[in-house]
This record gives C-alpha cells, sequence and structure tokens, in this order.
C-alpha cells in the first residue's frame, strides 16, 4: 500500500469513475474489469501510466508509483492463475466458518456428499492396490 494518502476531494473525484469499485483515504479498489482491461492494453505494449489515463483516471492523484505497483501486481497473478487471478476474492470467501444451525435438508445432503467421497475415496485405493498387485506379480 501507498504512503500516499487521498484528500477528501480526491476519494470523490475516484469515485466517479467506473473503473473503481472503492475507495477510501488510504487505498482504491479497481473493478476486476479494469484489471482483464489493462492485462489485455499492457500485453499489447502499453504503459501502465498510459492505460489509466485512457480509463479516466488523473495520474497526479492516483500517483504514478501506485499505477505501476497495481499493474505488476496484477501481471503475477495473471501469470501464476490466469484470468482468475485478477478477481477480487475478498467478499467471497471471508476464511470464517459458517456459525448457524443446519437444516435437517442441508445436514441430509452434506452427509450424502461426505459418503459419495468416501466411496469414490475406497474406488481410487482399490484400483491402486490392484495396480500395485500386478506390479510386484510381473516381478
Amino acid at each position: 500500500m501507498s504512503n500516499k494518502t487521498f484528500t477528501e476531494k480526491d476519494v470523490a473525484i475516484l469515485a466517479k469513475n467506473k473503473n473503481v469499485k472503492a475507495v477510501s483515504m488510504k487505498g482504491i479498489t479497481y473493478t476486476d474489469e479494469f484489471k482483464r482491461i489493462f492485462i489485455i492494453e499492457n500485453e499489447k505494449g502499453k504503459f501502465p501510466r498510459e492505460i489509466f489515463e485512457e480509463n479516466g483516471f488523473d495520474i497526479d492523484i492516483v500517483g504514478i508509483k501506485r499505477a505501476k505497483s497495481s499493474g505488476s501486481r496484477w501481471r503475477a497473478a495473471y501469470r501464476n492463475e490466469g484470468i482468475c487471478g485478477l478477481n477480487d476474492a475478498r467478499n467471497a470467501n471471508t476464511g470464517r466458518p459458517r456459525v448457524r444451525e443446519l437444516s435437517a435438508d442441508e445436514r441430509c445432503e452434506r452427509l450424502k456428499a461426505q459418503i459419495n467421497l468416501l466411496k469414490a475415496e475406497n474406488e481410487l485405493l482399490k484400483k491402486i492396490d490392484i495396480l500395485e498387485r500386478r506390479l510386484i506379480s510381473k516381478k
């Protein structure tokens, strides 16, 4: 995160941009679509500054360092995980387990899924056992 903080005026200007999902005094959350556009344009040879300016950002407000570091982070995520690496997963999974009680139907479905998983696991172990026996008998 950059050391630069935004003024209330900067936050208001950035919030109006369609490529901004959220903005605070300390940071900007960009839309997934903007990240995809950035990767496509960057692969065509455009610099981060050009891409940000073409998409309605005032580079003096955002800061060239922030634009470059965001671009570096997105390129690394794209290289490692593909297009899915650009998606903001913070809203999807908080990492906290569910606290609410499951209904009888939900418990039943969960147990059925667990049984199916265990059956598949047993089948896999049986196949491995058969293959190992074949290898031993060939020796």
